[in-house]
């Protein structure tokens, strides 16, 4: 994994409403390249309350495959309950595209999430990208028997 960008930055007012915060509230946003056997697969854009996850860019963001949603719950005591998923696709951003090593024009798979805790407190919003040759979206499907 290759972290991409991680910054503390003011709630525009999307990322605000969807959040469930004030306008200008500090929000963490983390964006980071992920890699399975070493070429990368997913550009992973992440913003949540700055005031929930205290020093969280004070962490290690380079090392192995660490894991957003374990933070959370192991250090922050924030546990994700359940979502609701997007699942699209367009084309890549030229920054996409080049990151992805993907020769242009090129598609991605398009993956946005919000995660809510228990009480349905919003936890955080999400935004991938994918290359859809190296990470092809499986879906299961079951019939229920009457």
């Amino acid at each position: 994994m290759r972290l991409l960008k991680g910054e503390l930055i003011k709630a525009g007012e999307e990322i605000a409403r969807a959040l469930n915060l004030p306008i200008g509230a500090e929000v963490v946003y983390l964006e980071r390249l992920r890699l399975l056997n070493d070429l990368p697969v997913v550009i992973q854009r992440d913003w949540f309350s700055a005031a929930m996850t205290p020093d969280i860019l004070d962490l290690d963001w380079t090392t192995g495959n660490r894991s957003l949603y374990s933070e959370f719950e192991q250090t922050y005591g924030v546990f994700p309950a359940r979502g609701q998923s997007t699942v699209s696709a367009r084309l890549a951003t030229p920054t996409e595209g080049a990151f992805l090593q993907m020769e242009m024009p090129a598609a991605v798979l398009t993956l946005d999430q919000v995660a809510y805790d228990a009480s349905n407190r919003t936890v955080n919003i999400s935004a991938a990208a994918y290359h859809p040759l190296r990470y092809p979206l499986t879906l299961t499907q079951m019939t229920r028997r009457r």
